[in-house]
């Protein structure tokens, strides 16, 4: 059942986004990935906001040379809307004002537009491969997950508004099957008939100091007694009961400008901008406190 397409994310490079950021994984999470490639089924991820869920998906389509289409749910968010879009009002105005649409007669075709995982579908019907990005699945209403199970477990979807026209993954070549990650805050629960269908990783906060050493040199920060304070004073924070602990979004952000202003982490004051770190107002009692600024 093992994929050709096999992902390394445990080696240093820079995912394929506009801004170039670099992505290190763990063997857990390779793990998971190619398990969910080798087996066909989505990917489903969850762990604390700013811990690269999101940029996971950038980081395999990097890894494997594939186009990445991006799903970006929100509450209004329909399944369908996935697959695709159909103007209806378009062609009924088109069909009221034939002038402005010569030789339209049945032409459906041009009133459909294909979603992110209807694209990555007929892609493969041309012999290529995707990874499609649902991010923040939990966003939309609970019917959601539930709507897209057939689609994702046959990729294969028609378009009634556009008789005869459909896409499907040639079901002989398992290998042009869209890489499907899906990541999840935890802010409402999945169905269990979407959770069985999908591999499951979660992932941790890197606690080990040299991880997270690791994670600020590859973005470029070269100072090492900055890396080392900067690491300190959030592991400081996270041991705090914060309503919301900073995470490695939090730190990246803060050390990025610590570096460009020249500014240590902790000054006479206490900690350096610290509203880069700390987000609600309940916690700045608390960090200001364990780090001495009063």
């Amino acid at each position: 059942m093992a994929s050709r397409h096999q992902v390394d994310l445990s080696t240093r490079f820079r995912a394929s986004d506009s801004d170039g950021e670099p992505y290190l994984a763990g063997k857990e999470l390779e793990d998971a990935v190619n398990l969910a490639i080798a087996l066909g089924r989505p990917l489903l991820v969850q762990g604390d906001p700013g811990a690269g869920k999101t940029r996971l998906a950038y980081a395999v389509a990097d890894a494997l040379q594939l186009p990445l289409e991006e799903a970006y749910i929100k509450s209004t968010s329909r399944a369908q809307d996935l697959l695709y879009t159909y103007d209806a009002i378009r062609r009924l105005y088109d069909a009221q004002t034939p002038s402005a649409s010569p030789g339209l007669s049945g032409d459906y075709v041009q009133y459909v537009q294909l979603g992110p995982l209807g694209r990555a579908i007929k892609r493969a019907e041309s012999g290529e491969r995707s990874v499609v990005l649902i991010d923040e699945i939990d966003k939309a209403d609970i019917d959601f997950p539930n709507d897209l199970l057939h689609e994702l477990d046959q990729l294969r979807f028609d378009i009634p508004e556009a008789p005869g026209l459909g896409y499907s993954v040639p079901s002989d070549k398992p290998a042009l099957r869209p890489v499907v990650i899906v990541t999840n805050n935890e802010e409402k629960a999945l169905p269990a008939a979407f959770l069985r269908r999908c591999v499951f990783h979660y992932i941790e906060f890197p606690s080990d100091f040299g991880q997270l050493d690791q994670i600020l040199a590859l973005h470029d920060i070269e100072d090492a007694t900055l890396r080392s304070e900067a690491i300190s004073v959030l592991r400081r924070l996270r041991e705090l009961d914060l309503a919301k602990p900073p995470g490695l979004a939090e730190l990246l952000d803060w050390v990025a400008y610590l570096k460009a202003t020249e500014t240590p982490p902790i000054g006479k004051d206490g900690i350096s901008f610290l509203g880069a770190l700390v987000k609600q107002h309940v916690d700045e009692p608390r960090a200001r406190g364990r780090m001495g600024d009063s």
